[in-house]
């Protein structure tokens, strides 16, 4: 491997070129015409544009992508997380070319990107399961009987979901009449896949994660868990680790099951394994994400792992060399998703140009961002502007360093995430650490002011 074309934008594909460059080799961005003054552009050894600023027209556009990596000789493909990350035919395409794939081989990721086999791998290495049909349900009048069986309320799912995508939840049979249209509309248009299963929905669960690291010769670990469960309609907005209330035996137990997972699946690089936590702290297999995630930043701040050139040496075929018990977590770190949404206006986005752009500063306070003043947000992608990532001794002193960063932050003249962040610092329950999935979403509900805190 001596040169990755990066096959993303934003703060993912500058983190990615970062990474490369400490190892030795080039890069190549590429680029749709909306991106052509974006730092990743800046920041690659070569770019080169692959189309116009829909994505299904540049960053979906496989065979522009292939173009890019036979006219710059990249031999390695990097695909960040979200675009072409989990597909597995785009995987497969690029194995197929004698293209390095940085991720799981094409057949892990249709293999746990079926909701239904990663389920079933989770239930024969004894990972707690939610209850649910075992694959697609294929007609309402099916979906119908397998839901009575389930018990209401009950989850309707996008077989090839992602990102909160082709969900709803249904809470009689009425309701799930309607709704069980609804996701495989919604299923069809986001993924192409109109195909749908049926999920106990477990009451006012937690959203925690396990990290994985895994190498081709069998080496597997996990870096501890990362707490999601601040999100807006399933969209994660706070993420942070260690979570405040997971212990010490459940931690073990967690990652020991997806370890256990990631074994049975033949998996051999950076991914992720995501569970529900109920109110009783018994905890739920939900899905693989066979990538980089998005808070993958807390967790290297607590480990000192450099979880993306570790991807990139598991994906060169190097040996893991730090072990489980090298494993510890010092301290406490959350990341704060800075978008550009305005939080008073039910998180409207608010793309435009950034009129000035000043990031916090100072110890312990890390910004991963691909924007700067004069930069214009785009509408043809995601609202992140940047993820404030600040780590402390413990989750007091980490929510003090976060309120000063948060302070120092001057974004305009847009709309930010900033504000909800500030006042989400000041409110009782988030400081608490007890709350759940529904905890955002019922303060948008009953009206909840974010703005009492001004960004500037």
């Amino acid at each position: 491997m001596k040169k990755v074309l990066i096959a993303n934008r934003g703060e993912i594909a500058v983190r990615i070129i970062r990474a490369c460059h400490d190892l030795g080799l080039q890069t190549v961005a590429v680029y749709s015409q909306a991106d052509a003054e974006a730092l990743h552009v800046l920041h690659a050894d070569e770019a080169i544009c692959i189309g116009e600023a829909p994505s299904p027209k540049s960053y979906l556009r496989v065979p522009n992508i292939l173009s890019a990596c036979e006219i710059t000789g990249a031999d390695a493909v990097h695909p960040g997380y979200g675009f072409l990350s989990e597909n597995a035919n785009f995987a497969s395409i690029c194995e197929s070319c004698g293209l390095t794939f940085i991720g799981p081989s094409s057949s892990t990721i249709a293999l746990l990107g079926d909701k239904s086999q990663a389920k079933a791998i989770a239930r024969k290495v004894k990972c707690p399961v939610i209850p649910g049909t075992e694959g697609i349900v294929e007609t309402l009048e099916e979906a119908l009987e397998e839901a009575k069986k389930i018990g209401y309320p009950v989850f309707i799912k996008a077989s090839a979901g992602g990102g909160g995508k082709g969900i709803r939840v249904a809470f009689d049979e009425e309701d799930f009449k309607r709704k069980y249209a609804q996701a495989k509309t919604e299923a069809e248009v986001s993924f192409n896949n109109p195909d749908v299963y049926l999920e106990k929905m477990i009451v006012n669960p937690r959203h925690v994660e396990v990290q994985l690291l895994a190498d081709k010769h069998g080496n597997y670990i996990h870096l501890g868990e990362r707490d999601c469960t601040i999100q807006r309609r399933r969209q994660k907005l706070i993420e942070e680790t260690p979570s405040p209330m997971i212990t010490p035996a459940m931690r073990k137990k967690m990652g020991d099951a997806a370890v256990a997972i990631a074994k049975e699946a033949k998996y051999h690089t950076v991914g992720t394994v995501e569970f529900l936590v109920d109110e009783n702290k018994n905890f739920y297999f939900m899905e693989v994400n066979t990538r980089i995630q998005v808070e993958h930043t807390v967790t290297e701040e607590v480990t000192g792992v450099d979880l993306v050139v570790e991807q990139i040496k598991a994906a060169k075929g190097e040996k893991l060399k730090v072990r489980q018990k090298d494993i510890t977590v010092d301290g406490c770190a959350m990341e704060f998703r800075i978008n550009a949404e305005n939080p008073s206006n039910n998180f409207a986005p608010s793309p435009g140009k950034l009129e000035y752009y000043i990031p916090p500063g100072g110890p312990h306070v890390r910004v991963d961002s691909a924007c700067y003043t004069g930069y214009n947000i785009p509408p043809n992608y995601d609202s992140m502007i940047a993820k404030l990532i600040v780590k402390g001794k413990d989750r007091e002193e980490t929510i003090a360093r976060a309120k000063r960063a948060l302070k120092e932050f001057h974004i305009g003249n847009i709309h930010t995430t900033i504000a909800f962040h500030q006042v989400m610092l000041q409110n009782d329950t988030f400081l608490s650490g007890v709350y759940n999935l529904d905890f955002i979403d019922k303060l948008i509900e009953s009206g909840h002011d974010f703005q009492l805190v001004k960004s500037t």
